[in-house]
This record gives C-alpha cells, sequence and structure tokens, in this order.
C-alpha cells in the first residue's frame, strides 16, 4: 500500500522505539486498541518536543505507556529538553512518536520530515545507569534479531 492508501484505510505512520531496539517508522492503526497494543498498556500522549523555528513541533506527541514506569518496564529512551541539553524524562517501556495538532481531535501521521528527523533522533536504543542522584543513558548498538527460520532450525 502507499502512503496515501494507509492515510485512508485509518491507519497513521509513528515512529515506534521499543527498549534494546533501533526506532522504527511503520504504520499502526487509528484506533485505542491498536496504539494500546503499542505501548503495551494504556496510552499516555507527552509533549515534550518544541523548536523557535518550527512551530510544528509543538504538534509532535509522544505516545508512553501511562503505567510504564508503575510497572517497572525497561527505560527505552531519555527525553532531553528542548535545548537537548538537559534531561526531561525517561520513557519506560515501548513507545511511539506522532502528530497531534490541538485543533485534532485524532493523532495524525507524522509530516515525512520529522518522520525522519525523529526516526534518527531516538534511532538507538539506550542503556541507563544511575549515579547518585543523576541518570545517565548511553546509546548502543543493538544485536541483530534472530530471524524466525533462524530460531526454528
Amino acid at each position: 500500500m502507499t502512503y496515501d492508501e494507509n492515510e485512508k484505510q485509518n491507519f497513521i505512520r509513528v515512529v515506534v522505539c521499543r527498549p534494546g531496539e533501533r526506532a522504527e517508522a511503520t504504520w499502526i492503526e487509528e484506533n485505542l486498541r491498536s496504539m494500546q497494543a503499542a505501548v503495551g498498556g494504556l496510552i499516555q500522549e507527552f509533549k515534550p518536543f518544541h523548536s523557535e523555528s518550527d512551530p510544528r513541533y509543538d504538534s509532535v506527541a509522544l505516545i508512553c505507556n501511562e503505567e510504564g514506569k508503575l510497572m517497572n518496564l525497561e527505560p527505552s529512551r531519555l527525553i532531553k529538553d528542548e535545548n537537548g541539553s538537559g534531561r526531561y524524562d525517561a520513557i519506560a517501556g515501548p513507545f511511539f512518536i506522532c502528530y497531534a495538532p490541538v485543533e485534532s481531535e485524532t493523532f495524525m501521521s507524522l509530516p515525512e520530515d520529522l518522520e525522519e528527523e525523529f526516526r534518527k533522533r531516538y534511532e538507538l536504543p539506550e542503556m541507563f545507569y544511575r549515579t547518585g542522584t543523576d541518570l545517565i543513558s548511553v546509546k548502543y548498538e543493538p544485536e541483530p534479531r534472530a530471524k524466525v527460520e533462524d530460531v526454528c532450525r
């Protein structure tokens, strides 16, 4: 299916980030059940992104598991402040990034340029370390996933 065909069939294009895996751009159905499946539970919208030069960033939403930290899910990525200098929050468990303008009642596909930017920004998984009261993250290259036919042999 093409981009336009998926849009018409109630799918949205998002960037999905899972602990221990590379970020990927993919299609998910635009319904609550599919979104909850993508994050492994109840969804929570979070809008930590901002840019002085591009107002579209204010409409970029991170959708995560509302109870991810309470469920002790594996940390996924560190979200930094708008300057990229300080940490904002560590997201527990899988999450996805989509477009959510204030005037829209539904989540939408990311514009293609923002999709590429956020896929690159969160491409590599991170390991987390606590040093006293600080949380430090280090990006790493994940192990390649085994193909199903390799596991079955």
